[in-house]
């Protein structure tokens, strides 16, 4: 556990950042990894199928995440006040709204999963590959769900080490799954997502015992379900579907363009796949950061300290700034090395729209940085409406330039159009923050 409302605010930041910034560069090591076996043991058609409906699953991801780091903020603000059973009461009330959540939207998509693939106008070369890919997925989100909670919850508490061991087991687990399932089976593309659900569930019993063995206001019986408060439920719901659409909106954004992307053929599917795994990776410091910044905020909002919610977000600019600097340099001098080796294709077509991709954005990164940094502190103090506006116009303004931007310039307009919605978004959360300093 860590009380993150006494320390100086970069250094507490810092080291709770860290092992966040570990586990996110493991799970994201895998992504890399997985991507190169699919493409080195199953070729470029299935590498395409699981590209396709990237952007769908990234859907999921968002979604579900936000929802169990929104849930935490209650967490973390009780275990900010000293109120143990607060941290009790919240952290089983997640799991039975994440759970229930969970299993009502799996049913829906599942029954609309044709529409989805149609909406994402999926070729139909790699149509079978990607609806298989996509519905097991579908049917591993409980298990991504009770995982999510834990994670989250071990986190609102200020133990982010726990969830960096449990990241650890489970990218073995991914990496040595895919092996055996891809290269010693011969599995197609299922094998991908059965090995990546399998992970989550050996890792998700291994996670839970641990958690409730070591602190023991995670531990509940029977009577604790009987006894949910709703008042908290409704608080706790409001929070958590807040961080859920903000990260679905988000995503909504880049499943249209998705479309777009798709009928460019399977050179700019694999491309674009490639570069934003590769892009992934860069901003996982501001993804870190951002994590940190919610149950740091929401700690010290418990503890009545605006000064150090104040403090603490100027560290938050100054180590996600200063990244900005650092990937600028490594993408300039190393974008074409990175996309070959992710990929291990010779498609130069490819090569080539990936790296330029690489190139144009990371110029504009710093906005991210920035973004990253406010929209989670927003989240740790409770405001529910900015992050979500900011992340509203980050949707309408992918959208919007979709339709217009890549019909004309083609590749060139699909990476344009986040640095472009990027200068947007950042607007209503700069205002407010001005706000607060008044």
């Amino acid at each position: 556990m860590q009380d993150m409302t006494q320390g100086t605010p970069v250094k507490v930041i810092v080291r709770f950042t860290i092992p966040i910034l570990l586990g996110n560069i493991l799970q994201l090591t895998y992504n890399l990894a997985d991507t190169r076996i699919v493409g080195s043991f199953i070729g470029d058609h299935a590498l395409a199928a699981v590209g396709a409906t990237a952007t769908m699953f990234s859907l999921f991801v968002y979604f579900f995440m936000g929802l169990a780091n929104g849930f935490a903020i209650a967490t973390a603000r009780y275990f900010g006040a000293g109120d143990m059973e607060g941290v009790h009461k919240s952290f089983v009330a997640a799991l039975v709204m994440g759970i229930g959540l969970t299993v009502i939207i799996s049913i829906v998509i599942e029954l609309q999963m044709n529409p989805f693939l149609r909406f994402l106008n999926v070729p139909d070369e790699i149509l079978a590959d990607s609806r298989l890919y996509i519905r097991i997925v579908i049917a591993g989100l409980v298990i991504t769900m009770i995982y999510d909670v834990l994670l989250a919850s071990a986190r609102a508490i200020g133990d982010s080490v726990t969830p960096l061991l449990t990241l650890i087991v489970s990218v073995g687990l991914n990496i040595v799954g895919d092996i055996i399932l891809i290269v010693v089976f011969g599995i197609g593309v299922a094998a991908v997502a059965i090995a990546t659900i399998a992970a989550q569930f050996i890792t998700l019993i291994a996670c839970g015992i641990y958690l409730l063995r070591k602190y023991p206001f995670f531990r509940f019986d029977r009577e604790d379900f009987k006894n949910l408060e709703l008042p908290m439920m409704k608080s706790m719901m409001l929070s958590g579907l807040s961080m859920a659409f903000m990260g679905t909106l988000i995503a909504i954004g880049s499943l249209v363009l998705q479309t777009a992307i798709n009928l460019l053929g399977s050179s700019y599917i694999v491309a674009q796949s490639a570069a934003r795994r590769i892009t992934d990776v860069l901003m996982t410091v501001f993804v870190a950061v951002g994590n940190a910044m919610a149950p740091y905020c929401s700690q010290n909002l418990g503890a009545g300290r605006w000064d150090r919610i104040r403090a603490g977000m100027k560290a938050g600019y100054a180590i996600t700034c200063s990244w900005c600097a650092l990937v600028l340099i490594i993408v300039w001098l190393f974008a074409s090395t990175m996309i070959s080796l992710v990929t291990g294709s010779h498609d130069q077509v490819m090569i080539d729209a990936a790296t330029l991709y690489l190139k144009v954005d990371s110029a504009l990164y710093v906005l991210v940085a920035i973004i990253f940094t406010i929209r989670f502190s927003m989240q740790g103090v409770g405001d529910k409406v900015t992050p979500l506006v900011s992340s509203g116009i980050e949707m309408i303004g992918k959208i919007i330039m979709t339709y217009t931007l890549v019909p004309v310039m083609g590749y060139m307009g699909v990476i344009l159009v986040e640095p472009i919605t990027w200068i947007f978004m950042i607007i209503p959360l700069i205002r407010k923050v001005r706000k607060w300093e008044k």
